[in-house]
C-alpha cells in the first residue's frame, strides 16, 4: 500500500512544480515509509509514498512503460488479488514482463484495455495513468472504496491524492468549508456524501468510479454497481456459493512478500478470515499465524453489558485461538493513549471522526505493526450480509433518515440558536438519505418489504460500509500497515446483493446465513454468538480525559468550535459527563463521551487546519 499525489497544470515552471509536488507527498510519508520516488515532465508530476509488501525492486513507482509511439506512467496505490490471472491473459495477447509486482500488471492492463481494464481487476486500488503523448490523465477507484482517492478541479491545475492533506498543502488550495460543508459536518458527521470532500473543491472520487481529465476538463463515469436480478439458487446451493466465495477471498489475499496476521475479536467475521488462513500456514508449513486483539486497562473492572455489547470478547478469542494454534498478541491500551491519539485521528483523515473508536485503533495498528506489515480484517460483513440491528428491529426500520444517526434533535440542540435559521441540519441529512433511496438499483415486480430491504443495503454499503472502511484506511496506514479486507471482495457483494433477506436471515439471527456457510469453519459457539461491535472502553478516566480536554475549549474565548455550537449547551453537557446523552448518536458504540470527544475533535480541526467557513 502506498500514498499517491499529482498535479497536472500548464503554467508552473519545472524546478517550482518539484518542490510543490514534495510538499504535497511529505503529508503522505506514513501511508509510504519505504521509498518515496517522483516523475516530472512538461505538465505533469508525480509523487509516490511507498509501503513495500511484494516485490520490492520491481514495484517502483511511478512505473513508466512505452508502447505504440505513447509512454505511460503509473501512480498506483493498492493490492490486486487477481495478479497471476490477469497477467496471463495479457500475456496470451502478446505482452511481457520485467517484474511479478501488480503494479506492472494493472499499467499494462491499461496499455491493452484502455478505461476497461478497472473491469479485469480484483483488488483494492485507487490509480493514475498519465498518456504523455496525449497529455490525457486516467483516475480510477477499486469498486468499493476500500482505497481512497481525492482530487481537486483547481485554478492551477488538476491535482489528486490518496488523502486530502496532500491536496490542501499546494499553495494555492485553501482550507475552506462553504455551508454544503459545514452541513456535512452537523447533520452526517463523522460520515459524509459519497464524493464530497467537505472541504471546498476538493471531491473524493467514488468507489467504482472513473475519471479522465484531458483539454483541462474532467469527466466521471461509474463503471461499477450492484445489479438486482432474481435470486435462482436454491438455499443449499446459496449457502454453498457463498462459502466458495468467501474461502476463495481470503485465500486470495493472504499472498504477501512480508509479515502477515489477523484482526481477532472472537466474533464471527474475524475468527472465520483467521481460521482459514490459519489452515493455509498449516498447509503451506509456514510459521504459526500471527492474530491480534485490542482491549483496555481496567475493562473487567468497568464493562457494563448492554443491547449492543453483551459480553466480553476475552473467551472467544482464546477459543479460536488455541483451535487453529495462533500466535496471539492481546494488547491493553490505556484511557490517556486513546485520549493522546485523538487528535492525530483528525489529521489521519482530515476530518473530525470517531472518537476513540477511531484513536484506538490508530493505537492498535501502530502495536500490529511492530509484529507484522500485512494483517486481514472483518469489515463489510454485517453491511452484505444483514449485522446490525437496524436490519431487522422494526423501530430502527421505520426510523426517518439513516439508522445510525439516532440522534439528530440532540445535534441540532447543540448548535447556537442563532444558526438555526441559518443551517437546516435535518432537512440536509434527509435530503441526502433520499439521494441514495434514489439511486438504488431495485428489481422490478418485488414486494415492498423487499424494495426496502434493498434500500437498507444500498445505503449501509454506501454510507456506513464507506465510513468505516475510511476509518479502517486512515488509521491502520497512519501506523504504516496496510490492512485487507476480504469481505469486499465485488464477487461475494454482487451475489450477496440479490439473496433475499428470508435467507440472509435465516432463522431470525443476524448473518444467520454467514453462520451456515461456515459450519465447520468455526466452533459453534463463535459461529452462533450473538454480534458483539468492535469493543470500546467504558473507562471513567477516558471520559474524564475528553471532558478535561472539552474544558479547556471552553475556557478559551477565540474558540472556533463556538461559532457553530452553543457554549452554555457544551458546558451542560461536559458537566454531565455525557450522560445527558445515552442513546448512540451515530452507530452503536457513541454515546455521550464520545459525543464530547467529537466536539473537541471538531474544535481541533478547525484550529489545526486554519479552516475558514464560509
Amino acid at each position: 500500500m502506498c500514498g499517491i499525489v499529482g498535479w497536472i497544470d500548464y503554467k508552473n515552471k519545472l524546478n517550482e512544480k518539484e518542490k510543490v509536488l514534495d510538499k504535497m507527498a511529505a503529508t503522505l510519508s506514513h501511508r509510504g515509509p519505504d521509498d518515496y520516488q517522483k516523475w516530472i515532465k512538461g505538465a505533469a508530476s508525480f509523487g509516490h509514498q511507498r509501503l513495500i509488501v511484494v516485490d520490492p525492486q520491481g514495484g517502483k513507482q511511478p512505473m513508466v512503460r512505452e508502447a505504440r509511439d505513447e509512454r505511460f506512467v503509473l501512480c498506483y496505490n493498492g493490492e490486486l488479488y487477481n495478479t497471476d490471472e490477469v497477467r496471463d491473459s495479457l500475456k496470451s495477447k502478446g505482452w511481457s514482463f520485467n517484474s511479478h509486482s501488480d503494479t506492472e500488471v494493472v499499467l499494462v492492463s491499461y496499455m491493452e484495455w484502455g478505461k476497461g481494464c478497472v473491469e479485469h481487476l480484483n483488488g483494492i486500488f485507487a490509480f493514475s495513468i498519465w498518456e504523455e503523448k496525449k497529455q490525457r490523465l486516467f483516475l480510477a477507484r477499486d469498486r468499493l472504496g476500500v482505497k481512497p482517492l481525492f482530487y481537486s478541479d483547481h485554478s492551477s491545475g488538476l491535482m489528486f491524492a490518496s488523502e486530502m492533506k496532500a491536496i490542501l498543502a499546494h499553495p494555492d488550495v485553501e482550507a475552506k468549508v462553504d455551508r454544503e460543508g459545514i452541513h456535512e459536518v452537523l447533520a452526517l458527521g463523522p460520515s459524509r456524501t459519497p464524493g464530497n470532500g467537505i472541504f471546498k473543491n476538493i471531491n473524493e472520487l467514488r468507489p467504482g468510479h472513473r475519471a479522465w481529465w484531458e483539454n483541462g476538463k474532467l469527466v466521471t463515469d461509474r463503471y461499477w454497481n450492484v445489479k438486482s436480478e432474481p435470486h435462482k439458487d436454491s438455499w443449499t446451493d446459496t449457502v454453498a456459493k457463498v462459502r466458495e466465495l468467501f474461502l476463495d477471498a481470503v485465500n486470495r489475499q493472504l499472498v504477501s512478500d512480508v509479515k502477515l496476521g489477523t484482526f481477532l475479536s472472537g466474533g464471527l467475521d474475524s475468527s472465520a478470515i483467521t481460521a482459514i488462513a490459519a489452515e493455509k500456514y498449516k498447509k503451506d508449513q509456514l510459521s504459526p499465524l500471527y492474530t491480534f486483539s485490542i482491549d483496555y486497562k481496567d475493562q473487567e473492572k468497568f464493562f457494563k453489558r448492554n443491547s449492543f455489547q453483551p459480553d466480553r470478547d476475552e473467551e472467544y478469542i482464546k477459543l479460536v485461538s488455541q483451535q487453529n494454534q495462533t500466535h496471539h498478541l492481546v494488547m491493553k491500551a490505556s484511557s490517556d493513549e486513546l485520549v493522546d491519539r485523538l487528535k492525530r485521528s483528525v489529521e489521519l483523515r482530515d476530518l473530525p471522526g470517531m472518537a476513540d473508536v477511531d484513536s484506538s485503533l490508530l493505537w492498535f495498528c501502530e502495536n500490529i505493526k511492530k509484529h507484522v506489515t500485512v494483517a486481514l480484517s472483518g469489515e463489510c460483513a454485517d453491511e452484505i450480509f444483514g449485522g446490525y440491528p437496524w436490519f431487522y428491529r422494526k423501530e430502527d426500520k421505520e426510523r426517518k433518515g439513516f439508522p445510525w444517526i439516532r440522534s439528530i434533535n440532540e445535534r441540532v440542540g447543540l448548535m447556537r440558536d442563532d444558526l438555526e435559521n441559518q443551517f437546516n441540519v435535518e432537512d440536509h441529512m434527509l435530503k441526502r438519505y433520499q439521494e441514495t433511496l434514489d439511486e438504488t438499483p431495485l428489481l422490478a415486480g418485488e414486494s415492498e418489504a423487499a424494495k426496502q430491504q434493498r434500500y437498507m443495503f444500498y445505503l449501509n454499503m454506501n454510507w456506513f460500509m464507506q465510513t468505516l472502511l475510511e476509518r479502517k484506511d486512515r488509521m491502520s496506514m497512519g501506523a504504516s500497515l496496510e490492512v485487507r479486507v476480504p469481505f469486499s471482495d465485488h464477487r461475494l457483494v454482487e451475489y450477496a446483493w440479490n439473496i433475499p433477506w428470508e435467507m440472509k436471515f435465516y432463522k431470525d439471527q443476524e448473518k444467520g446465513l454467514l453462520r451456515e456457510a461456515l459450519r465447520g469453519v468455526l466452533p459453534d459457539r463463535v459461529l452462533f454468538r450473538k454480534k458483539n461491535p468492535y469493543p470500546k472502553t467504558f473507562h471513567p478516566d477516558y471520559t474524564n480525559g475528553v471532558c478535561a480536554w472539552m474544558e479547556e475549549i471552553l475556557a478559551n474565548t477565540q474558540s472556533p468550535l463556538f461559532d457553530l455550537f452553543d457554549r452554555s449547551k457544551v458546558r451542560k453537557l461536559t458537566e454531565s459527563k455525557g450522560n445527558s446523552i445515552q442513546t448512540p448518536w451515530f452507530g452503536q458504540l457513541m454515546t455521550g463521551p464520545q459525543l464530547i470527544a467529537y466536539l473537541c475533535q471538531v474544535d481541533y480541526w478547525l484550529t489545526s487546519y486554519r479552516i475558514q467557513l464560509n
